[in-house]
C-alpha cells in the first residue's frame, strides 16, 4: 500500500515536472524579445567602467537583478491567484510598452543620433579623465541605473511568462517562474560578462603574440576586438525587431478585431501555396501592428510632455 502511494506520488511529481518543462519552453520563447533587449541594454550600462572592474560591476548588477525577481515573482503569482483577469491587461500593457520602447529607440537613433551620442561620449570621457571624479560613486550610479533598467525588463519577462502559463496549477506556476527567473538572470548576465570582456581578451591576444602562434593570436585578437562592437549592434537590432514582433503579437492575440485581421491575412497567404507564406504573414502583421501601436503611444507621450510644462507654467503665473 505504502509502495503504491509512493509510486503514485512519484508519478504526480514526474507529471508536474513534465508540464513545467513543456510550459517553460513556451514561456521562454515568448520572452525572447525582451531578453535580446535586456542583453543589449545591460551590456551598454557597464560601458565606461575600468576593465578590471567590469566583472565585479556585472556581478553587483546580477545580485540586484535577483533581488528584483524576489519582489516580482511573488507579486505576479499573487495577482494570478487573486486577480487572474488582470494578467491579460498586464500583458497588453507590457506588449504596448515593448512597442513604445522599440519606436522610441528608432526615433532616438534617427532623429537625435549625432548630438546625443557625441554629448554622451564627451561627458563620459570628461568624467573619466577628471581627477575629481569619484570612481566608486561612478560605479554605484552605473549599478543603480542597470538595476532600475533590469526591474522594468524583468517585470515584462515575468508578466509575459505568466501569461503563457495561466492555465497551469499554482505549483507549476511557482516552479516555472522561479526556474525562468534564475535561468534568465544567469544566462543574460553571463553573456553580458562575456561580451564586455571580449575586447580585453582580444587586446591581450594581440599584445602577447610573441611565440610561434603569434600570427594566429594576433589575427584572433584583432577579430575579437572588431567583433565586440558588432555584437552590440546586432543585439540591439535583433532586440528591437523582436520587441515589435512580441509586443505586436501580444496586442493582436488579445484584441479581437486585430486577431481576426491577422487570421484573415494568414489564411489568404496560405492559400497562395507559397511555403512559409502563412507564418511570415503572421509575423508581418505583428510587426506592423507593433510599429503602429508604438508610434501612436510615442506621439501621445510626446504631446503630453509638451503640454504639461505649459499647463504648469500657466498655473504658476
Amino acid at each position: 500500500m505504502a509502495a503504491g502511494s509512493l509510486l503514485a506520488l512519484l508519478d504526480d511529481i514526474a507529471s508536474v515536472l513534465d508540464d513545467v518543462a513543456t510550459m517553460s519552453k513556451v514561456a521562454a520563447k515568448k520572452t525572447g524579445a525582451v531578453l535580446g533587449d535586456d542583453l543589449a541594454l545591460n551590456a551598454q550600462q557597464v560601458s565606461g567602467i575600468r576593465a578590471e572592474r567590469e566583472l565585479p560591476v556585472v556581478w553587483a548588477v546580477t545580485k540586484g537583478s535577483l533581488k528584483n525577481k524576489l519582489i516580482l515573482v511573488p507579486a505576479a503569482l499573487l495577482i494570478s491567484a487573486f486577480m487572474p483577469a488582470a494578467i491579460k491587461y498586464l500583458m497588453m500593457i507590457g506588449g504596448a510598452y515593448l512597442c513604445f520602447e522599440g519606436v522610441e529607440k528608432l526615433a532616438h537613433k534617427f532623429l537625435h543620433r549625432h548630438e546625443d551620442t557625441d554629448e554622451q561620449k564627451q561627458a563620459l570621457h570628461a568624467a573619466l579623465s577628471s581627477a575629481d571624479t569619484d570612481m566608486v560613486a561612478f560605479e554605484q550610479e552605473k549599478i543603480k541605473g542597470a538595476i532600475r533598467t533590469d526591474f522594468i525588463l524583468s517585470a515584462e519577462i515575468i508578466v509575459i511568462s505568466l501569461g503563457a502559463i495561466t492555465g497551469a496549477e499554482l505549483l507549476a506556476q511557482i516552479l516555472i517562474l522561479s526556474l525562468l527567473a534564475l535561468l534568465f538572470t544567469f544566462v543574460v548576465y553571463g553573456i553580458v560578462a562575456a561580451i564586455v570582456k571580449l575586447d580585453d581578451v582580444g587586446l591581450w591576444m594581440v599584445e602577447n603574440a610573441a611565440d610561434p602562434m603569434a600570427a594566429l593570436k594576433r589575427g584572433t585578437g584583432n577579430f575579437l576586438l572588431g567583433l565586440a562592437p558588432k555584437m552590440m549592434k546586432l543585439l540591439t537590432i535583433v532586440g528591437t525587431l523582436a520587441m515589435f514582433l512580441v509586443g505586436g503579437g501580444i496586442l493582436v492575440h488579445n484584441l479581437g478585431a486585430l486577431e481576426h485581421l491577422s487570421h484573415e491575412a494568414v489564411h489568404l497567404a496560405e492559400g497562395s501555396g507559397v511555403a512559409l507564406a502563412g507564418g511570415l504573414t503572421g509575423m508581418g502583421v505583428n510587426l506592423i501592428i507593433g510599429i503602429i501601436a508604438g508610434a501612436v503611444i510615442l506621439g501621445v507621450v510626446s504631446l503630453g510632455a509638451k503640454l504639461l510644462p505649459q499647463k504648469t507654467s500657466e498655473k504658476g503665473t
